[in-house]
């Protein structure tokens, strides 16, 4: 009995923290909006794609992408996004308050003639929306790290570079040096060997 209720206590926990995710496909009338809506709670993550197409019966080619409209409000009513004649796109927001949030979508004037209009929803709720974050910063965060580490490098080439020209010059400067110095002693050299010998050869009497 006991396992039979730990059972059950972990599957009421793995539903209760399980992502939100629900795909939707939406058949639009000719006339007015179809709208979805969802019971959410304060400070609840939501993303949701959306995009439209003509019905497999009315588009055999599946070539069509009919324009819609798209508009969600809150509980009281605020605009959370709204676009028009769009075929596709994408919201996001984060809820301030409790209650029904409303997603209506339109088809846009009479350039559908009769066919059918369909909009397929991918709506994530909570978690699933937070994962989906998460792996976008972690992406922004990798291609960051590797603009980073490419400036680093760049810049430790260029020090390295500067300290190479700095060392270069000043072995220059020294081999300069070293050569005047090398000239002038033996400049000095040859004149004290030539004094020297001139003496020599005075004393000895050769000269």
């Amino acid at each position: 009995m006991r396992l039979v209720e730990a059972a059950a206590a972990a599957l009421l926990v793995v539903f209760a923290v399980a992502p939100a995710v629900r795909g939707l496909w939406l058949d639009l009338p000719s006339t007015g909006s179809k709208c979805v809506s969802e019971e959410l709670h304060n400070n609840v993550v939501v993303l949701a794609d959306y995009h439209s197409f003509f019905g497999q019966n009315d588009d055999v080619n599946h070539t069509g992408s009919p324009s819609i409209s798209v508009k969600v409000t809150s509980p009281y009513g605020n605009n959370l996004y709204h676009q028009e004649n769009v075929s596709y796109g994408q919201f996001s927001f984060t809820t301030t308050e409790s209650g029904s949030y409303m997603a209506c979508f339109t088809a846009e004037g009479e350039q559908h003639g009769h066919k059918t209009v369909t909009v397929g929803i991918d709506w994530k709720i909570g978690i699933a929306a937070k994962d989906w974050d998460l792996g976008l910063e972690l992406e922004l965060k990798k291609l960051e790290e590797i603009v980073l580490s490419i400036r680093d490098n760049l810049s430790y080439m260029m020090s390295r570079e500067i300290e190479m020209r700095q060392v270069s010059e000043s072995t220059n400067t020294r081999v300069a040096g070293f050569s005047i110095m090398s000239l002038g002693i033996c400049i000095v050299t040859s004149v004290l060997q030539s004094l020297y010998l001139r003496r020599y050869f005075r004393k000895k009497k050769l000269v």
